[in-house]
């Protein structure tokens, strides 16, 4: 996070919702019939869904732009064009990442269908000035191809491409489809092949533990880990054991590290690309002007709050939370209704909301 007036300590995207007109209301879409993309993206309010990122840029955050809180799966790829072009042209001064992909083709048969696509959406993301971060393949995993098949696909896709970039490995609680992703090695494998180019990854698994040992892994390489972690991000972006004692925050070891217009610290700690920044950028933002001064205390003071928000509104069936952060949204005023894409927010009760409130005012982000 750059700020005029703090050393920068953690590159930090907040991934950001997508703001739905009231006419969304009588269309009929819902999860069990979900609704053309073509359709929905008639529905879309793009000047609130444009300021919500202003905000967030406005608070020290990068914004991670047609990513899975944006409803990716669901929008389609015409409408998450449409945000990484309107993304871009916003000219953010913490600028932007997005999510590559192959939401534009047909049914994938092969794979070099998947290397094409991802290569067509890399090009362009970078085109609009900001940094790829190639999405998991559900095809892949579906068709349960071995681990050699995994490095080549991710190999040849590198060779096409320029850096930097990012990859993202998105655990089944958010996407069914993508059980088994990643076999044997293959991961770590992956990202060893142009540690140029691939400056690290986003990991969305909910597991602090394979994060740290992700983290130490790359490490000597000048490679970061952006946590996706929803429920453990304040201790993981803290650096050392998460699951150890309060831990002080761990020393730079190198601030030479460029990625993009961004100059990133390393060490023994995680940056962050996360949907729940989305709802807390109030309080993330306090606790990272804290940590900023090397008071690693007031940090967790800020954060453990905003961390049982996250474990609440991440809570299973977790692929539901961007329901809490619509709602966040609109209580604070920022948009004039909580709808999502097919009628999400209605997978959520009314005692799930009730909780989110209590849980927004004690973190301060309500």
């Amino acid at each position: 996070m750059e700020s005029p007036n703090f050393t920068p300590v953690r590159l930090c995207f907040a991934a950001a919702h997508v703001v739905l007109r009231d006419s969304y209301a009588s269309v009929g879409h819902s999860l069990q019939k979900p609704g053309p993309a073509a359709e929905i993206a008639q529905h879309i309010d793009w000047d609130t869904t444009m300021g919500i990122r202003r905000r967030l840029d406005a608070r020290g955050f990068g914004i991670a732009e047609a990513m899975d809180t944006a409803q990716r799966f669901f929008l389609g790829w015409e409408s998450a064009r449409e945000l990484i072009f309107r993304c871009g042209a916003l000219e953010l001064s913490n600028g932007f990442c997005a999510g590559a992909g192959t939401d534009h083709l047909p049914p994938i048969q092969r794979t070099s269908n998947l290397i094409d696509g991802v290569v067509y959406q890399i090009t362009l993301i970078q085109r609009c000035g900001g940094i790829p971060v190639i999405l998991p393949m559900p095809w892949l995993s579906q068709n349960k191809v071995p681990e050699k098949t995994y490095v080549e696909v991710y190999r040849t896709i590198l060779k096409q491409v320029k850096g930097p970039l990012f990859l993202h490995w998105l655990g089944p609680m958010f996407l069914p489809s993508l059980e088994g992703y990643f076999p044997g090695n293959s991961f770590l494998d992956i990202l060893a092949l142009d540690r140029e180019k691939v400056r690290g990854c986003k990991l969305s698994l909910l597991d602090d533990a394979l994060e740290l040992r992700v983290r130490r892994e790359l490490l000597p390489h000048d490679q970061i880990v952006l946590t996706g972690d929803d429920f453990h991000f304040g201790r993981l972006m803290l650096g050392g054991d998460p699951q150890g004692p309060a831990p002080e925050r761990p020393p730079v070891v190198r601030y030479n590290t460029r990625i993009g217009k961004h100059r990133v610290a390393v060490g023994d700690f995680s940056h962050a690309l996360l949907g729940i920044l989305d709802g807390i950028s109030k309080p993330a933002q306090q606790a990272l002007q804290a940590l900023a001064r090397n008071d690693a205390a007031e940090f967790l003071r800020l954060m453990t709050p905003c961390e049982a928000l996250g474990q609440h509104i991440f809570g299973a069936p977790t692929q539901h939370y961007k329901a809490g952060l619509a709602h966040l949204a609109w209580k604070n005023g920022w948009q004039g209704n909580s709808m999502l894409v097919n009628r999400e927010d209605l997978a959520r009760d009314a005692a799930h909301y009730a909780k989110c409130e209590e849980l927004a005012r004690a973190c301060g982000a309500l």
